[in-house]
């Protein structure tokens, strides 16, 4: 299925994986850190009033980012951060021994579109992937676009892409400097050349073609008034654009006047005949699900299913017949044939029941559906006929995700798929939808043996008595002597889900003898709709705990102490450790909250924010305040409370979880530090959320997380290593 995709308004994981070397170790004879003198931030006596209860907002003034005293403030903060941080001198070894193991070359699954495969290549340290085509996956890959090639710094990115049916023309979307805003255009495959057509002020939309290539469906917001970065997104709408015709001209598909919040998607299906929509409201999993027929070109939109009550999108069409994967009265999904004729739930047929494990996507091959399903966070794909009849399981290399199920037409005999997993860099196998053989198609070459590391599954009790699952990676031979430093990753939240895959930043982290564990906390969406809901609004407290009770269970269980403990999350999971630091400031020696959305009294009132009231819940509803107000990371830092290490990390274009969030949890956590461990902010510029963020900046920036661990948890380099550093 080739779907105009809805991303969700959160969905950064910025889990890094890693490996190690068997050299010994020499303690670290780095004095301990003083207490730091921080920029000075001025107090307002700015005060907001929510339902009765009044709220003091004192940093209000960084909100406006581009004002002379917080581009001042800003600029001291970044000057005291980076100072700090390149003092540390295993920071050099760290930079130099990423760029070395970054450096091997990395080949998305191939993907066939009329006679010619296409696939994404970076050749190691290129700052953006590389799009290529071959007529046969024996030639030499020829350049339909290269990124790299669109600015110096490689800050400009493709931020989404969409082939046509025959291979010949790609739209393509550009997003400068990190930002979600996108420019769409079209390229000739054969050529290289750009046709005249420019598509402007998309977000959160791909493209979808029609069957005869003369034009692509996409979604829009109006032109923002003020600020880009900063803009409130409201009432999204879906067009049709005609090649060779300016954007002015493009056609309204469907509107929503009366609704804001609703976010338009779609696809064309395989045989041209209909636009099938998919319509959502924010961030959440429920939808909508809609269609036009394309055959009839004044032919009016269609709600099928129309009632918000669940979570729908169609897999595939045959004829006036909807394959739709639900978790409708399947809190784990299943799918269903929908006859559009007689669409009434009582006239759907059941084709793939729901399973004990979480249904997490549906792609098709050869009159085929292809399930893929999350056994405890791990991916087991099954293969079923039309009619249901299970046909067989896919054997994949190991416990890992698979991915690239989706990307195959319903008349494919062959298809690409890729498998990873904390330890196995990503691999690309050919499969044979007839015979049902898997085979080896591609394997990268990194500079390590994943033989001397290991990943373990845990399950652990969290505060109410629920039993969570945790991935722990390590180098073999790990003494659980409570001495090791270690790394707490986790998201929780928007259904979303942290599978086992490889990274080369935690690679680095466990050749410097760290643990690398993943708890797949409530709020994800490992065990379907009520792992999910278990964790939202007036739940929220459970995902908090479940984080601390990982924690707690690394230190019992021997694997690290509470001095070397660290936890780090992104944009939803930048909350999360924010939460827990207010909550639990003993448990943890440091802290890496990245893009965090830390003023949950205001979130809602930029960008996309108004996305996320389906699993937050918003201050403007009184009830609802109370619990968001209760562990709102900005708003319940205690000051003089001993807080430990904490590096924040945002980007100065991040217009998603924009950077006022950052900025004020900053300035408030600096002012109440009562310990002497550094509460510093780095802030990237010519960045966003994280999409599309160029190599040299990932690079630069896991150093410094690395580096301010390695001074903070006292993480010892080997010795050999340590003595290069110190050159």
């Amino acid at each position: 299925m080739r779907s105009l995709k809805i991303l969700p308004a959160l969905a950064l994981a910025l889990a890094l994986c890693a490996s190690v070397s068997a050299q010994s170790i020499v303690p670290s004879n780095d004095p301990p850190a003083s207490k730091l003198s921080y920029p000075e931030a001025k107090k307002t006596d700015h005060v907001d009033e929510y339902h009765g209860t009044k709220v003091p907002d004192p940093y209000r003034w960084l909100e406006n980012s581009d004002s002379p005293e917080t581009r001042q403030w800003i600029e001291a903060q970044n000057k005291l951060t980076f100072g700090y941080l390149n003092q540390i001198p295993e920071r050099a070894w760290i930079k130099e021994r990423l760029t070395k193991l970054w450096n091997f070359e990395k080949v998305s699954a191939p993907f066939k579109r009329g006679d010619r495969y296409f696939i994404y290549k970076n050749d190691g340290l290129q700052n953006q992937f590389v799009l290529y085509w071959m007529k046969d996956l024996k030639d030499t890959p020829k350049v339909v676009i290269d990124p790299n090639k669109l600015s110096a710094d490689g800050t400009v990115a493709m931020a989404g892409s969409s082939l046509s049916e025959d291979g010949k023309l790609l739209a393509y979307g550009l997003s400068s400097g990190g930002s979600d805003w996108t420019e769409w255009h079209v390229r000739e495959v054969e050529t290289g050349k750009d046709l005249p057509d420019t598509v402007k002020w998309v977000k959160f939309s791909g493209a979808a073609w029609t069957k005869d290539g003369k034009g692509f469906f996409y979604s829009r917001f109006a032109e923002p008034q003020g600020d880009k970065l900063s803009a409130v997104m409201e009432f999204q709408k879906l067009y049709f654009h005609r090649l060779g015709t300016p954007q002015s001209e493009d056609v309204l598909v469907y509107e929503r006047p009366d609704n804001k919040s609703m976010l338009f998607g779609g696809f064309v299906t395989e045989d041209g005949r209909y636009l099938v929509i998919n319509v959502s409201e924010g961030s959440s999993p429920k939808s909508r699900i809609y269609y036009k027929d394309l055959s009839k070109p004044d032919s009016a939109v269609v709600k099928l299913l129309d009632k918000f009550d669940a979570q729908y999108s169609v897999v595939e069409t045959v004829g006036d017949t909807f394959y739709v994967r639900t978790d409708l009265d399947a809190p784990l999904g299943r799918v269903v044939a929908i006859d559009i004729k007689k669409p009434e739930p009582a006239d759907w047929k059941l084709i793939v029941p729901e399973a004990k494990e979480t249904l997490q996507g549906i792609g098709t091959a050869n009159n085929q559906l292809f399930a893929s399903y999350l056994k405890d966070a791990y991916t087991q794909v099954r293969v079923y006929d039309l009619n249901g009849k299970f046909v067989r399981n896919i054997e994949l290399p190991g416990i890992g995700s698979a991915g690239g199920f989706g990307a195959a037409k319903l008349s494919d005999k062959e298809f690409f798929y890729s498998f990873t997993s904390f330890t196995v860099p990503a691999r690309v196998y050919h499969y044979d939808a007839t015979t049902g053989k898997s085979t080896l198609h591609w394997q990268p070459k990194v500079d390590f043996d994943p033989n001397g590391y290991e990943t373990k599954q845990v399950f652990y009790t969290s505060k109410d008595g629920t039993r969570v699952p945790m991935f722990i990676t390590h180098r073999k031979g790990l003494k659980l002597d409570g001495q090791n430093p270690t790394l707490l990753y986790a998201y929780g939240g928007f259904q979303i889900s942290q599978t086992p895959g490889f990274s080369v930043s935690n690679l680095i982290w466990m050749e410097m003898g760290g643990v690398y564990a993943v708890a797949n906390i409530r709020g994800g969406g490992e065990y379907g709709k009520a792992w999910h809901e278990a964790a939202i609004k007036s739940k929220r407290q459970n995902a908090f705990d479940d984080f601390i009770a990982a924690g707690e269970w690394l230190i019992s269980n021997k694997y690290t102490t509470n001095k070397k403990l660290a936890v780090m999350g992104g944009s939803n999971g930048g909350l999360l450790v924010g939460v827990v630091l207010n909550q639990r400031p003993d448990l943890f020696g440091a802290a890496l909250p990245a893009v965090g959305v830390m003023d949950m009294l205001r979130f809602h009132k930029f960008t996309i924010g108004r996305a996320w009231v389906s699993d937050f819940g918003s201050a403007d509803d009184a009830e609802e305040f109370k619990h968001i107000y209760a562990y709102s990371p900005l708003h319940n830092i205690k000051a003089g409370a001993k807080y430990p290490a904490v590096l924040i990390t945002t980007a100065d274009h991040d217009d998603r979880v924009v950077p006022l969030h950052s900025f004020k949890y900053a300035a408030a956590l600096q002012a109440a530090q009562g310990g002497d461990a550094p509460v510093l902010i780095r802030i990237e510029t010519r960045a966003g959320h994280g999409a599309g963020k160029p190599t040299a900046k990932i690079i630069e920036e896991v150093a410094d997380r690395w580096g301010f661990l390695v001074r903070n948890l006292g993480v010892s380099l080997p010795q050999a290593n340590r003595q290069q550093a110190a050159k």
